[in-house]
């Protein structure tokens, strides 16, 4: 019998927050990050000012998402470009195919997209034969080894030095002499070069869309972006829907308020705008320029007006870096595209609410993911909707449902609390003697099974204050 989502969850989550040199290298990685976020915040006069302007212009593009997506496909195609509008996944990577075929397409280039990761379009464009190049440094390791992006930003975060060289030896076959990482990014380099002028299509996502101008908006720090959108005859763009933006002006903000929060920069190093094929006169630039608007279950979301907001998000993985449990179980432990506090919030409404409510559980409630967030999105405030949203449909195991309700009921009658209370008392005491702490008839094994027994206090706290202890 096959395991479920939050089975396999808690399974991956018992073994990575067990794993300590796993653990260490996200330390190390996150309080990195830490730093630079730090000292990038201190760049700005009011870093508060700028998180509540760009809430405020997604929340604008996000409540009149028709009128400025219609404004943006209308400026594409007078430049000559191309909008697909594709309701799911599957019509996505229908129309990306159907143009490799006609074309004649034998092998693409790609640019770090998580939205060509969240619908599957590499295996896709695989069926085909069609070679696929990740050209992310980070997204091109984790494709060596088989694996989906580990983080939203840094897909390679898990791994250090000595496993990246050991990798590149094994599927690369050149040994680096003292894992230099400056050599092994000009190892990767030299490998990658050679595929961005064989291919014959560039994928890119968008890290905006905006509206005024018809342009998309790249952020990269590796210069892969600009090949891939540039040298082959063809550039796909794949993006989600809420990802645009009214206002060319608005990228003033949203550029350094995105790269502060994504790594700690100023901006990131290739800021790209790009608005249609190449024009008469142009020295590079594709002949076809596709943009495909991927909605994908985010029309739902948006007709929900309490968590609309969720549509916000720039994807700049402040989140899971400040999360306690994303740092302790790590990225490949959630299962989904999406890791994380937002991941947690969003994949219950794009991927089915019954199949991921566990995630919304994946959370201590502390609020440091909504106290990072450079658009103010409520994010664990959104994560207890998702609860209660998971126990009205009914989403909910039997066994779940009548132990909330013995506790309410419990709740509501203060002397079966007292009488419980105590039983228990007695009942842990007589489990801890016999040497039964975090055993399987353990009520606290989820705790005692991995650390010491919970101390007993000796009397109830009522029967203390009784006693005069109310001071």
């Amino acid at each position: 019998m096959s395991e479920t989502s939050a089975q396999e969850f808690l399974r991956k989550a018992a073994v990575k927050s067990a794993d300590l040199v796993h653990r260490d290298i996200i330390r190390q990685g996150i309080e990195s990050y830490d730093a630079a976020h730090l000292r990038g915040r201190l760049r700005f006069r009011d870093w508060d000012a700028a998180r509540q302007k760009c809430r405020e212009i997604k929340q604008e593009a996000i409540n009149h998402l028709d009128k400025y997506l219609l404004q943006f496909e209308e400026k594409v195609r007078a430049r000559g470009g191309h909008v697909f509008w594709a309701a799911n996944a599957q019509e996505a990577c229908q129309y990306v195919t159907d143009i490799a075929r006609r074309l004649g397409v034998r092998t693409v280039v790609k640019s770090k997209s998580m939205v060509t990761e969240e619908i599957h379009l590499s295996p896709a464009l695989e069926k085909l034969d069609i070679k696929v190049w990740e050209t992310d440094l980070g997204e091109f390791i984790v494709q060596l080894r088989n694996e989906p992006p580990y983080h939203i930003v840094t897909p390679a975060m898990h791994l250090n030095r000595a496993q990246i060289a050991d990798l590149f030896h094994e599927k690369l076959g050149e040994r680096i002499p003292g894992n230099d990482p400056t050599k092994l990014v000009a190892l990767a380099r030299r490998r990658l070069r050679q595929s961005f002028f064989s291919a014959e299509m560039g994928i890119s996502g968008a890290n905006f869309i905006v509206a005024d101008s018809g342009v998309i908006a790249i952020s990269t720090n590796e210069g892969n972006g600009r090949l891939c959108t540039s040298v082959p005859r063809i550039h796909v763009v794949v993006t989600g829907i809420e990802k645009v933006l009214p206002r060319l002006e608005d990228l003033a903000v949203f550029w350094p308020v995105l790269a502060t929060s994504g790594t700690g920069q100023a901006i990131t190093t290739y800021s790209t705008l790009i608005g249609g094929p190449r024009q008469a006169g142009e020295a590079d630039g594709p002949d076809e320029f596709h943009v495909v608007l991927v909605d994908n279950g985010r029309s739902r979301l948006l007709a929900d007006a309490e968590q609309r907001e969720v549509l916000h998000c720039i994807r700049c993985g402040a989140c899971l870096n400040t999360c306690p449990v994303y740092r302790s179980v790590g990225g490949h432990t959630y299962g989904t595209t999406y890791q994380g506090p937002i991941g947690s919030v969003l994949t219950p409404h794009l991927a089915g609410l019954k199949q991921y409510q566990h995630l919304s559980y994946a959370s201590s409630l502390c609020g440091a993911c909504t106290s990072v967030c450079p658009v103010k999105i409520d994010l664990h405030h959104h994560l207890l909707h998702n609860r209660r949203n998971a126990v009205n449909s009914r989403g909910s195991k039997l066994g779940e449902r009548m132990m909330f309700r013995l506790w309410r009921s419990t709740m509501l009658h203060p002397r079966i609390f007292v009488f419980l209370s105590s039983a228990g008392r007695r009942l842990l005491r007589l489990l801890y003697r016999m040497g039964l702490a975090g055993s399987i008839v353990d009520p606290m094994r989820a705790w005692n099974r991995y650390r010491s027994p919970v101390p007993l206090p000796a009397e109830s706290f009522r029967s203390r204050w009784r006693k005069g202890l109310a001071g």
